[in-house]
């Protein structure tokens, strides 16, 4: 077998876009979109077998460092079948060379691979399926496995809700699956005339998020992050904005209406309420109250960020707009959506993550439970100083 340190983008995406486990985090654009906003250097290598053909292959980050020293991040790599044990066995050789001839200290790697089933506590199913060989060649070759955290301490998160659509015989059953507080919601955004565009800006987007992030106390990034992954992503359709938009006035308009048809005086009392609070919007414009940006891979869709306003989960846009991502990518032949991270502790009382998983799990999807990170380590002392040494500068710099 032959490793590879510069494949083409024809032959990295070829390859990338017929292997099963195909992340959005290891496409070919995404990568250019970390280099031009995250001060990376995008890097493809791959594994050919004897007959020429490509194997294995993965995205690499690389982050210079001093002493012209570097480290390797693969986001969500490996590309390529993590139970065929040879070629990763040869793969590991290949970048275990590469890692020399680039004097790096280490690569990172966070495989797209579930370690075992899980209930929606979060607790192992008894007799479910696992992946232990894996987890334990990986071992075995000299990986460091960096443990298993239960919140977002590590590069990306180790959990998630995921629906693969084969496990449903319409959208209508995976509708029935979702919680009755969640379908109430839909249903009630339905009331307001409410229309989903697909949108070919981030502007608004951009806005909403910043609402968000204030609100949550996060820090978002910025608008040209956003703005270059949107571009690279686009230029392949691995990516999708989803923008909710109402019209106040007309819906007062409709409102008004409906009120003097109605006769039962507590639906009459919920009318007059929606009646005064869009009246306080006092806008006969369009207006966008909520945005969701969504990334593809050939096989799966993910739902990535959203921003709003308190419009937005007045309405129930919020959750027509995470319904309409879902039939989209049902209605396009994709073979799961992915509500991309939550923790794998439901009672945490950090932040507000333990809501977050509230809200994902009324999706009625699977509690998926990642392999974790893993560090192939060059230099050792290096590896184990330098996150010493970050820290101290870090705190300089502040």
């Amino acid at each position: 077998m032959q490793f590879i340190k510069d494949l083409s983008k024809k032959e990295y995406q070829k390859f990338w876009e017929s292997t099963s486990n195909n992340h959005f985090m290891q496409s070919y654009e995404w990568g250019i979109a970390q280099a031009k906003t995250r001060g990376y250097e995008n890097i493809y290598v791959g594994l050919k077998d004897d007959n020429n053909k490509l194997v294995a292959a993965t995205l690499l980050l690389k982050k210079r460092t001093p002493f012209k020293m570097c480290y390797f991040y693969a986001p969500r790599g490996y590309t390529m079948n993590f139970r065929d044990n040879k070629v990763l066995e040869e793969f590991t050789k290949g970048l275990k060379n590469f890692l020399k001839e680039e004097n790096a200290i280490y690569l990172k790697l966070d495989p797209p691979l579930c370690y075992h089933e899980i209930n929606i506590d979060g607790t192992t199913k008894e007799n479910g399926k696992n992946n232990y060989q894996i987890f334990n060649n990986f071992l075995n070759l000299g990986y460091i496995h960096k443990g298993f955290n239960k919140l977002y301490e590590r590069n990306q998160p180790r959990y998630t809700f995921r629906t693969y659509f084969k496990n449903y015989q319409d959208l209508e059953e995976i509708k029935s699956k979702m919680s009755s507080s969640f379908t109430k919601t839909l249903k009630r955004s339905y009331n307001y005339n409410m229309v989903i565009n697909e949108s070919n800006s981030i502007d608004k987007f951009y806005e909403l998020i910043k609402i968000v992030s204030n609100k949550d106390n996060f820090h978002e990034y910025s608008k040209d992050y956003y703005q270059t992954i949107f571009d690279e992503l686009k230029k392949e359709g691995y990516i999708k904005v989803f923008n909710a938009e109402i019209n106040p006035s007309k819906i007062i308009t409709k409102l008004e209406s409906e009120l003097e048809n109605e006769k039962k005086d507590n639906r009459k009392e919920k009318i007059e309420k929606d009646i005064d609070y869009f009246k306080n919007i006092n806008k006969d414009e369009n207006i966008i109250i909520g945005s969701l940006v969504c990334t593809y891979s050939k096989n799966g869709a993910w739902s990535l960020y959203i921003g709003n306003d308190d419009t937005a989960l007045y309405t129930g846009a919020v959750n027509r707009l995470y319904y309409e991502f879902i039939k989209d990518a049902y209605e396009n032949n994709y073979e799961y959506f992915d509500l991309f991270g939550v923790v794998g502790d439901p009672e945490t009382k950090y932040k507000n993550l333990a809501g977050i998983y509230e809200y994902k799990k009324k999706f009625g999807g699977e509690y998926i439970e990642f392999i974790g990170e893993f560090d192939l380590v060059n230099k050792k002392f290096w590896y184990y100083v330098l996150p010493i040494l970050l820290k101290i500068y870090r705190t300089i710099k502040k």
